[in-house]
């Protein structure tokens, strides 16, 4: 069943602008930020950032302290100091552990620090922590798509205004679908994104879900919302 109705996420518009000289961690922070939902940029030094900041403004920096050139924490301490950027968050990311180094980058203006290495889940944590305290995103209380609404609070989903029932974990990963539509997931990074990796769970339990999932919006006729990709795993998409 093909679907035209609009759907609305809520952090599609935030931008994050990625700073960091090393080919592979940039390519690796700008999947991680896609994957989360968030629009990116990169710049592999001061120079480029700089030319970047004036193209587009992002919502948000992370940047390497350790960059060619121009340091990270000097360059965040020059751009802290500018009023158009002033109130720009900024997160360090550095392999320096040492105290008086985070303290140093706070110091300078850095609304966060993150010591290398670190998980996908702790950026992406750290960078809505960050962009909830500086007023950019607000908790979102209803995730909607077409007909189909999810509500944090009070921890239902509906369709129009028939409530679905579905199991506490169900609910997590429609909330990890709805955030995420049209983009394909793996059993493992689902495994990954919904139950965590400190617990050990078979990839086939993702299936028993998926199936649950289908046959409760199949009363609905909307059983089609979560597709199956061969050879790769699933994606949650409006449209055939």
């Amino acid at each position: 069943m093909a679907c035209t109705l609009p759907y609305y996420l809520f952090m599609s518009r935030l931008n994050i602008l990625v700073v960091e000289d090393e080919d592979a961690i940039r390519g690796m922070l700008l999947m991680v930020l896609e994957q989360a939902g968030f629009k990116s940029s990169a710049a592999a030094d001061a120079e480029e950032a700089q030319k970047a900041l004036a193209e587009n403004s992002p919502d948000l920096i992370l940047l390497d302290w350790m960059l060619p050139g121009i340091s990270g924490v000097e360059w965040a301490r020059r751009l802290k100091k500018e009023p158009a950027y002033r109130e720009l968050p900024i997160i360090l990311l550095t392999a320096r552990g040492e105290e008086e180094d985070k303290v140093r980058g706070l110091e300078i203006g850095a609304d966060d620090y993150i010591t290398k290495p670190f998980s996908p889940k702790e950026l992406v944590a750290r960078i809505r922590a960050v962009l909830r305290r500086s007023g950019r995103i607000q908790g979102v209380a209803q995730i909607t798509l077409g007909d189909l609404t999810l509500d944090t609070e009070q921890h239902r989903l509906t369709i129009g205004d028939k409530q679905l029932e579905v199991s506490p974990t169900e609910f997590r990963l429609m909330q990890f679908f709805m955030t995420h539509p049209d983009k394909v997931y793996s059993r493992t990074q689902l495994l990954d994104q919904v139950w965590g990796r400190s617990v050990y769970i078979e990839e086939r339990t993702i299936d028993v879900h998926i199936r649950r999932l289908r046959k409760i919006l199949g009363e609905y006729g909307r059983e089609d919302w979560v597709q199956t990709v061969r050879g790769f795993g699933y994606r949650f998409s409006l449209m055939e």
